[in-house]
């Protein structure tokens, strides 16, 4: 994590984390909202933190769709209350893919469906109301739905109500906090956690 009072990494910092993994931040029980990421972008994985890089709209669309009551910054790393804010709510946050790269792009299609794949088991398991999963081009690749759109899919995911929305990244330009806000809160209704 960077020093106190430091918002930042050299490059060579953060890719000292290439193919770190970052844990599921998930409640004990009561899973309602399952967000899931493409896989942990390298500040994320040097802040144990999913979401966390500065640019991530993440958070900031969280709080516009009212799924959070307080502002959460987590790209010095997310605090333990920060954690409790969202799994009191029954909100989990995993990924496909879990080891860290600087570009989603940089996964292969095999470690996409493998990670679908992983997820479903994961869902099975933990019997979330919706999952949200962050990114359409990730879910076609891991999922075979080469024509899926954003949206309620029609399917399930291992017995789950599954979403497909706007991935969060700054890379994603076209989207904004308001448009995120939009699409997390139709999510977040549909599961019950607003």
């Amino acid at each position: 994590m960077p020093a106190p009072g430091r918002r930042g990494f050299t490059k060579a910092e953060l890719q000292s984390f290439r193919d770190a993994v970052v844990p599921d931040l998930l409640p004990a029980t009561g899973l309602k909202l399952l967000f899931v990421g493409i896989n942990p972008g390298l500040w994320t994985a040097a802040t144990q933190t999913h979401f966390a890089h500065p640019v991530n709209r993440f958070y900031p669309a969280l709080l516009a769709a009212g799924i959070i009551e307080r502002p959460i910054d987590p790209s010095a790393g997310m605090t333990d209350e920060d954690r409790l804010h969202l799994t009191s709510r029954g909100i989990g946050i995993t990924n496909i893919v879990h080891r860290a790269t600087a570009r989603a792009d940089e996964l292969t299609d095999d470690e996409l469906r493998a990670g679908g794949r992983q997820l479903e088991e994961l869902v099975a398991e933990r019997h979330p109301t919706l999952v949200a999963l962050a990114g359409i081009t990730a879910y076609r690749i891991a999922f075979g739905r080469r024509k899926a759109v954003l949206g309620r899919q029609p399917e399930t995911l291992g017995g789950a109500e599954l979403w497909v929305v706007p991935n969060p990244s700054g890379l994603n330009a076209h989207e904004t906090v308001d448009s995120l806000a939009r699409a997390y809160a139709a999510a977040a209704r549909a599961a019950g956690v607003i």
